[in-house]
């Protein structure tokens, strides 16, 4: 009886993607360097990890925001093209999920071609990052539901969001920064309602989706806390995966696009305005920076959260309550669905009087504005 003999390949990968020392990982890439004619195998065995990581819930954005987590920009370039390579053997995907790759291939034209290295670097390149898809664990599979194409005038209203919101994040006027933001929530809000009035009348009603946003170190319990804010007001849910640095937002799709827009511009004005804060503190003389922009934070997000709550409880009229109560019942039921089991948690380190009081006073500043009421 004959066996056939293991490839190149298939023995670095014995030798390396099982174990965690440098030698393990040297000898292996040797292996690699030493036979070219082990490429093409390697190249399609990147793109089989990519496949499987789809298989277990992780989307493009989710696994490029992981490797840039804890490897090097040389591995984000190589799973990058991996993730588009690997596009025309993938099924149908929804549009959250083209517009990522489209992030991904805009990104890739932007940095150019990588520097070229040697035969070995590349390969223990390829193996760290084989080595990290291959440990990467099951996520709650977030399947995009159907939705109609987007209109024209929905085009417009989101383009519009996207210039009033990065105005105010660029301005350095506080009071200018005011009223774009708060322009942008009306916008927000009218999208939003538009969509769900649309939604109730429609023969097959809308489904609520999910979308995973980035909640990155450091500070990261306080801007979970700010991206549960932004959610909540906007009629979704948050759910916060602390050991991978991300929530799963749980909405219907012009609230998603609404949450992940808001949010990221108050994390930038917070992020501007703390470190404003920070050193009219240090010119006076203080030193604790790392409490003073915890606390900072923490305020922040717990004032805009009490702000917004109030806001949704009180600009919504009587008609509108029972579209929206069953959009409610709906997203609910899909995040019972996708998270059976959740636990709360406290805010930790939260103990600079001086960061806290700042960082509620930004949080007033940043108006994001009331929903409007339906004329």
């Amino acid at each position: 009886m004959s066996s056939s003999t293991p490839s190149t390949v298939e023995r670095a990968f014995e030798v390396a993607l099982y174990a965690e020392s440098d030698a393990a990982l040297d000898a292996g890439a040797s292996m690699l360097a030493a036979d070219p004619g082990a490429d093409g195998e390697l190249d399609r065995r990147g793109r089989e990890f990519v496949a499987s990581a789809w298989g277990r819930g992780w989307q493009p954005a989710d696994v490029v925001r992981i490797v840039r987590r804890e490897l090097d920009d040389v591995h984000v370039r190589l799973v990058s093209a991996l993730i588009r390579a690997q596009q025309p053997d993938d099924r149908p995907r929804g549009p959250r999920w083209t517009a990522q790759l489209d992030e991904l291939a805009a990104e890739a034209a932007e940095a150019g071609r990588p520097p070229r290295t040697d035969r070995f670097s590349h390969a223990t390149t390829v193996l760290e990052l084989y080595r990290l898809l291959l440990r990467l664990p099951t996520l709650e599979p977030l399947d995009e539901p159907a939705r109609h194409s987007a209109t024209p005038s929905e085009s417009r209203m989101l383009t519009r969001i996207r210039a009033l919101l990065a105005k105010a994040e660029a301005t350095g006027f506080p009071e200018e920064a005011e009223a774009l933001t708060a322009k942008a929530q009306e916008l927000s809000a009218r999208h939003s309602i538009d969509e769900a009035l649309l939604a109730a009348r429609a023969p097959a009603k809308d489904a609520p989706g999910a979308c995973r946003i980035g909640v990155e170190p450091p500070y990261e319990q306080a801007k979970a806390v700010l991206l549960d804010a932004v959610a909540t007001a906007n009629h979704c849910r948050a759910v916060w995966n602390e050991p991978l640095c991300f929530s799963t937002v749980v909405g219907f799709e012009a609230d998603l696009e609404a949450v992940e827009l808001l949010y990221t511009s108050l994390l930038v004005q917070a992020t501007r305005a703390m470190t404003k804060a920070e050193a009219a503190q240090r010119a006076g003389g203080r030193g604790r920076t790392k409490t003073f922009r915890q606390s900072f934070l923490a305020a922040y997000a717990h004032r805009i959260g009490t702000r917004l709550a109030a806001a949704a409880e009180t600009q919504v009229t009587d008609d509108l309550l029972p579209v929206l109560a069953s959009r409610e019942v709906a997203v609910t039921a899909q995040t019972d669905r996708l998270f059976p089991s959740t636990t709360t948690t406290r805010l930790r380190g939260v103990s600079d009087e001086a960061g806290w009081t700042e960082g509620a006073e930004a949080a007033d500043r940043a108006q994001v504005g009331a929903r409007p009421r339906l004329p």
